[in-house]
C-alpha cells in the first residue's frame, strides 16, 4: 500500500471520529479476557497468513478450530483487503468453493 493510501485510509478513521468505536473491540477483549479458549470450534475454517502480519502457529490454532483451509501468502500484511487485495479474494473464493452445502 502506498503512503498515499495508507493516509487516507487513516484519515477516514480520524476525521470522522470512528477510530475509538473501531479500535473497541481490542479494548472489550482486554477487559473481558476474550481470546484464545480450549473451547471446540467445529464450524470449518479458513486462515491465511500474510508474511508482513502477525504470524499465525497453525497447531495452536487447530487445538480447537476445524481448519479445512490454510493458505501461506506471498506478499501483503495487516492490511490484506487493501494492499492484497486479489489474493485475498482468491483465497476466500477457494476456500468457500471447496466446502460442502450442509
Amino acid at each position: 500500500m502506498d503512503r498515499g493510501h495508507y493516509l487516507t485510509n487513516n484519515s477516514i478513521y480520524w476525521f470522522t471520529g470512528t477510530s475509538g468505536s473501531a479500535a473497541n473491540l481490542y479494548y472489550e477483549d482486554a477487559q473481558t479476557g476474550a481470546g484464545y479458549r480450549e473451547m471446540n470450534n467445529p464450524t470449518p475454517t479458513g486462515v491465511a497468513v500474510f508474511p508482513e502480519d502477525f504470524r499465525s502457529v497453525r497447531s495452536f490454532a487447530e487445538r480447537s478450530n476445524n481448519i479445512v483451509h490454510w493458505t501461506g501468502m506471498p506478499r501483503g500484511g495487516h492490511f490484506a483487503a487493501s494492499e492484497t487485495s486479489d489474493l485475498l479474494v482468491d483465497d476466500i473464493r477457494k476456500f468457500f468453493g471447496n466446502l460442502t452445502a450442509v
